[in-house]
């Protein structure tokens, strides 16, 4: 057998909520092309993401990575904090 190691899916997105134990809310911003109008439009996708140190804040920007699941919603684990919510002014 050959071993082939899968390339996984990784994103960056700012943390909305880190109430729950060794679980964050993530939030992922997109642009996608309206089909018709032509117009682009700002989404946003929500993920339950796996936290074991818990180091991440309400506001860092966190880089994801898809994983196995680890609960019923959590299938995303941190790789690494890009940018602390210290160092981040608004």
């Amino acid at each position: 057998m050959e071993n082939t190691k899968k390339i996984r899916r990784s994103r960056v997105g700012k943390v909305i909520a880190d109430s729950a134990e060794k679980t964050i809310k993530v939030e992922v911003e997109g642009i996608v092309q309206h089909p018709r109008y032509k117009k682009y439009i700002k989404r946003h996708t929500r993920f339950l993401v796996h936290d074991p140190e818990e180091k991440c804040k309400v506001g860092d920007v966190v880089r994801v990575e898809e994983c196995r699941p680890v609960s019923k919603t959590k299938k995303w684990i941190v790789r690494e904090i890009v940018k602390s919510a210290g160092s981040i002014v608004e």
